[in-house]
């Protein structure tokens, strides 16, 4: 098997909680060796961020929690006081061997340590500094301290999710999960790997790379925030209405529910017929799918009485023979059991300390040449700082010191 596409690569990585530690995640799966910097004593934040936590065989409370192991594999753990002289030089001697510098403090914070990209650029002129914030190095919120839910809100996405207004429980909503933080993770890993490559192109220059969540929300809103563009207007909340093909949403089954997404003119015939209503592919108000978006509350509430009359399964059976796009509304017992995913080896077994079958969820990408195979479970908290700093020439005796001062 070929090496892994980033093998080679070395990271620095000082980012905590969620959209930094994802984004070195994913380099790390693509092969690159990533050195996390942790805290002595209570390490990244996010272990703190509560249960779900591993059982220890002893019995004995532990910081690995299910928020910690979903970004912080194939890393190496090291914890340094970076707030003490001897542990900024502990950073700043690991970062002149590595190509890439992370790290998600406030704009300004690590200045005062001389960790921040000019103090790095000046020992290690070609590093990658990637810095991941809420609001960006520049602007008047730069200094502010930025979460998921709050770039959710202040970056419109809440504003065009939740319920129809009118709808019993309408008003803006956050999308469950982080997805804001693991979009930043993305754009970061993106921009480190372009400035990976233009430093190979290039002759060697390395730049700062400046990613943050308040960007990163605005410009996933793609047509949504287009729409604003090109006309002025907010589109309204469309509770689990599709967008474009018409109709799309949740509908009522007699067991349950299912989405369907009707994606074009002949998908919307096709999809009459098998619910039994042939003739409303001739109605002046559905026959294309703009007169379908103009009467959309007229074609969605037909839907939903036609749908009633027969359960999910048997639906969405037919609806598959006839070729329109529809499927369960799955629970994550179900999305783990469907044989699509399992086939895709979507769930994937390390070996923890604490969990010697501890299941993970794999990288999403999938190489001819340089497969993702091999993961290795998210590291107990220092698990490494004595191998990482014997390759910078500290001793054992020098590093028992230093964890005896509390700085490692």
């Amino acid at each position: 098997m070929s090496a892994l596409p980033l093998s080679g690569i070395k990271i620095l990585d000082l980012t905590r909680v969620l959209a930094g530690p994802l984004s070195a995640q994913m380099l790390a799966d693509l092969g690159a060796e990533v050195i996390k910097i942790e805290r002595p004593g209570g390490g990244d934040d996010a272990r703190a961020f509560g249960p779900p936590y591993l059982k220890d065989p002893d019995g004995k409370a532990n910081n690995n929690n299910s928020f910690y192991i979903c970004a912080n594999r194939n890393k190496k753990s090291v914890t340094v006081n970076i707030a003490t002289p001897e542990g900024q030089d502990i950073v700043r001697d690991l970062a002149k061997s590595c190509d890439v510098m992370m790290e998600n403090y406030k704009v300004g914070d690590l200045k005062r340590y001389r960790l921040d990209y000019e103090s790095i650029k000046a020992i290690n002129p070609g590093i990658i500094y990637c810095s991941v914030t809420g609001f960006g190095q520049t602007g008047p919120y730069a200094p502010r301290a930025g979460y998921d839910a709050i770039l959710q809100a202040m970056g419109g996405l809440m504003s065009v999710t939740g319920h129809l207004d009118g709808e019993p429980g309408a008003g803006p909503m956050k999308v469950g999960p982080s997805i804001v933080d693991y979009m930043t993770g993305m754009n970061s890993s993106i921009g480190i790997l372009a400035a990976l490559y233009h430093r190979k192109a290039n002759g060697g220059e390395g730049q700062h790379v400046d990613v943050c969540l308040f960007d990163t929300v605005i410009a996933s809103l793609s047509h949504y925030a287009q729409i604003f563009l090109v006309n002025g207007q907010t589109p309204p909340r469309r509770g689990t209405w599709g967008n474009g093909g018409m109709p799309a949403g949740v509908f009522r089954c007699t067991d349950g529910e299912l989405m369907l997404v009707v994606g074009n003119d002949g998908q919307f015939q096709r999809t009459c017929a098998v619910l039994g209503a042939p003739e409303l592919a001739t109605d002046p108000r559905f026959v294309k799918n703009n007169d379908r978006v103009v009467h959309g509350k007229e074609i969605m509430a037909i839907f939903a009485g036609l749908f009633l009359k027969k359960p999910v399964a048997y639906w969405l059976d037919e609806l598959e023979k006839a070729g329109v796009p529809s499927g369960p509304i799955n629970d994550f017992a179900q999305v783990f059991n469907d044989p699509h995913v399992q086939s895709r080896g979507m769930q994937v077994k390390v070996d923890h300390p604490l969990e010697p079958d501890l299941s993970l969820i794999r990288n999403a990408i999938t190489f001819s040449g340089t497969p993702v195979k091999d993961y290795r479970a998210p590291p107990l908290l220092g698990a490494d700082t004595k191998d990482v700093l014997a390759t910078i020439g500290y001793d054992e005796a020098k590093v028992e010191a230093l964890k005896a001062q509390k700085i490692v």
